[in-house]
């Protein structure tokens, strides 16, 4: 908010006009994508569901293939690695029900979180920022990687696809997340490395934020004109969450 000083210089009106400088507020509450955010997850999602697709006959992918083939939640992935002509609902299914138990035994096998996100998650913790998961993976995965991987974070949420609930970009993991943190959507950055992601955070109505080094490039990332974009995880701490 500008504020008018009038006075008098050397006989002559003036006007001055003194602006505010504006805080940034810290965030209450962060909530993380998982899959490309807070792991790099496609060498398990690739081998397991070309294990699946391999058991039923068809043909495999190579895995940098599978990094436009996520985030959807693996309905819609098995989908996309079906091929032509057998992606019915009945194929995914099968698919489905090969790929579980095989993922189940194999989604630690080479999955490691980015580069910085263990202190990130730690630094925000220690800040008295409340943290929370919202992924598409199905709910049991979810919450078993997360508790591998960061022992010591206390989230919130952990929320994965889960039954009778629309997965991202619907914005109803957001909604029910902010009623669990009890924080208003001002103090809320959503953080997470897809399309989707950004989708997600613009009908939750929350500040965005993406980042470069999960499976999606920039250039997606930027056709959702996030409020902002990070390359590296400490950047969140140094242009998001400064007071």
């Amino acid at each position: 908010m500008n504020q008018l000083i009038t006075g008098c210089l050397n006989e002559m009106p003036y006007i001055c006009v003194h602006k505010e400088k504006k805080v940034r507020k810290m965030k209450k509450l962060v909530i993380f994508d998982l899959d490309g955010t807070l792991l790099n997850t496609i060498a398990d999602l690739a081998q397991s569901t070309n294990h699946a697709l391999a058991a039923l006959g068809y043909p495999t992918h190579e895995e940098q293939e599978y990094n436009f083939m996520v985030g959807n939640g693996i309905n819609k992935l098995f989908e996309r690695a079906l091929p032509e002509g057998e992606k019915t609902e009945e194929n995914v299914l099968r698919i489905r029900k090969e790929f579980v138990p095989y993922y189940d035994q194999h989604n630690a096998d080479k999955s490691r979180p980015y580069p910085g996100i263990t202190e990130l998650l730690t630094e925000l913790q220690t800040k008295g920022v409340q943290l929370a998961v919202a992924s598409n993976k199905y709910q049991a995965a979810t919450e078993k990687l997360i508790a591998h991987y960061f022992p010591t974070i206390r989230f919130i949420a952990v929320f994965g696809q889960r039954e009778g609930v629309n997965v991202k970009p619907d914005p109803t993991v957001v909604y029910d997340i902010l009623q669990i943190a009890k924080t208003a959507k001002e103090d809320v950055l959503y953080v997470g490395d897809s399309g989707v992601d950004m989708q997600t955070a613009i009908h939750a109505n929350i500040t965005s934020c993406g980042v470069t080094w999960g499976f999606r490039p920039r250039a997606e990332l930027e056709t959702f004109h996030p409020d902002y974009i990070v390359d590296k995880a400490e950047e969140i701490i140094e242009s998001v969450l400064k007071d």
